[in-house]
């Protein structure tokens, strides 16, 4: 008896492996067209419902996954923009034709910045500006930060091509230190050079979920720094958010502007891909390049600095001994020449009762083609990881990286060459709070201040005065000539 039942078992054994192998291979394929235009539809999110099975579309709308389920499946099929569809077939069906409905949307969108909790924009109890994903995408602006110049009460510094600047009410500056800039509730101002770095470091267009600007004071909400406003700038949500996106932009810059050289080309590449994992666990990994050539200044107009301001005087190095060209650096030395009577020879000195009252000196300077490269390079990554520990408490891992070599201008100007910056966050975000830890690292690797650098220079190859070599010094010297 116990003989028989040996091949009976077997039987059964692989009868049962059969069935199983046949369930894991079942394949529904179909394609997703537009109900609208009739167009296929790219990156579309099919989903078999209560299983963690998913598969997107291609560039022509077809898509393919297999299951294990006999009988019939419920097949859910997302996309931004689309009213989700949802449909129930035959496990192995194949050539399914799909027509998705475009989604009517009245907008009312969610705002955070009045209180620091999410809450419908007309419900809002103060003035909020904001412009969403969509805004962004359909712009020609070359960055978002540009596209906040066109909201009420905004005015855009520009002090580079990666530099843009938000000012609100009040006095402007390059820097904006009344106003706090916040990258998904980090502080964008670096505290070694002290103000903000727009988005040199920061979300990728493709990130943008939304950008909200409180014109008025909130320091009350956001601290000491929003005396005159605060820009919140919020990344998108790969739970909501998902697929593979790339954007590639081109223009020209520089066109009609001759003395800045010929036109030169602005190129920009971005990449996002964000996935969900039984909606418990998301990801997201961007990248973005931006080349571009920054302009470079060439005026030379004398300049008359007095305390803090100063005005545009006639002259140049030829006519005006203490010549500050506009545009030129290391001229920015200048000293009293009569201080050196006593240090030059009985006939020097004796010539010297014939100079004016005071006769300021300054040193020889640069022009500001020999001193910066205007080639503009900017290469960033971000990445996050979220995960829901319960439905209303979700943890956070978030990473923003930036390198890359650019020109600045505040009151000074500045090259950025090699610099790298980061900024790393951890948090805890519950539906009525946010437990939130990040760090600001940089490194300003070979930047340097132009007029700084050259004055600098001067001293290393010549010192202006230097009493243990007075014969080896550039203003004796240029008094001994002088008289």
């Amino acid at each position: 008896m116990r003989n028989k039942s040996i091949p009976i078992l077997l039987l059964l054994l692989i009868l049962s492996f059969f069935y199983y192998s046949k369930a894991q291979n079942v394949t529904i394929t179909g394609n997703i067209k537009n109900s609208a235009t009739k167009e296929a539809m790219p990156y579309v999110t099919v989903h078999v419902k209560g299983t963690n099975v998913s598969s997107i579309t291609d560039n022509k709308g077809n898509f393919r996954l297999t299951t294990n389920r006999d009988g019939s499946v419920s097949l859910v099929f997302t996309s931004a923009s689309f009213e989700t569809y949802e449909i129930e077939i035959a496990s192995g069906e194949t050539g399914l034709l799909i027509e998705m409905i475009p989604k009517v949307v009245v907008e009312n969108p969610v705002v955070v910045g009045a209180t620091r909790i999410p809450a419908l924009l007309m419900d809002a109890p103060v003035s909020i500006e904001q412009f969403n994903a969509k805004k962004i995408l359909n712009s020609a602006a070359t960055d978002y930060y540009s596209l906040a110049s066109i909201l009420k009460g905004v005015d855009i510094t520009t002090s580079g091509v990666l530099f843009k600047t938000i000012s609100t009410r009040g006095f402007n500056s390059t820097g904006s230190y009344r106003v706090n800039q916040l990258v998904d509730g980090m502080d964008n101002q670096l505290p070694g050079l002290n103000f903000f770095i727009g988005n040199f470091l920061g979300l990728t267009e493709m990130d943008v979920a939304s950008m909200e600007l409180l014109p008025g004071a909130s320091s009350a909400l956001y601290g000491p720094g929003g005396m005159n406003g605060t820009v919140l700038i919020n990344s998108k949500d790969p739970f909501k958010t998902q697929g593979l996106g790339i954007q590639v932009k081109q223009g020209i810059m520089n066109i009609g502007n001759s003395h800045r050289g010929k036109s030169s080309a602005y190129y920009d590449y971005s990449f996002r891909w964000a996935k969900s994992f039984k909606d418990k666990f998301a990801f997201k990994i961007n990248a973005q390049f931006i080349s571009a050539k920054d302009w470079l200044a060439d005026d030379s107009s004398d300049y008359r600095r007095v305390a803090s301001s100063g005005k545009v005087v006639a002259g140049n190095r030829q006519t005006d001994p203490n010549y500050d060209g506009i545009n030129v650096y290391g001229d920015e030395t200048t000293v009293d020449l009569r201080g050196f009577m006593n240090s030059s020879s009985d006939f020097q000195t004796l010539f010297a009762n014939f100079l004016p009252a005071s006769q300021f000196v300054s040193r020889t300077g640069y022009a500001e083609r020999d001193l910066l490269d205007p080639k503009t390079s900017n290469l960033k990554f971000s990445g996050a990881m979220h995960y829901k520990i319960s439905e209303k408490l979700e943890a956070q891992l978030m990473g923003y990286w930036a390198t890359g070599n650019t020109v600045y201008t505040g009151d000074n100007r500045y090259s950025f060459k090699d610099v790298k910056f980061g900024q790393y966050k951890a948090e805890l975000k519950h539906k009525n709070w946010f437990l939130r830890s990040y760090t600001t690292q940089e490194d300003a690797g070979e930047a340097y201040s132009v007029s700084i650098t050259t004055q600098y220079l001067n001293e290393v190859w010549k010192p202006s005065f230097d009493p243990s070599n007075i014969n080896g010094s550039w203003y004796p010297q240029y008094f001994g000539a002088f008289a």
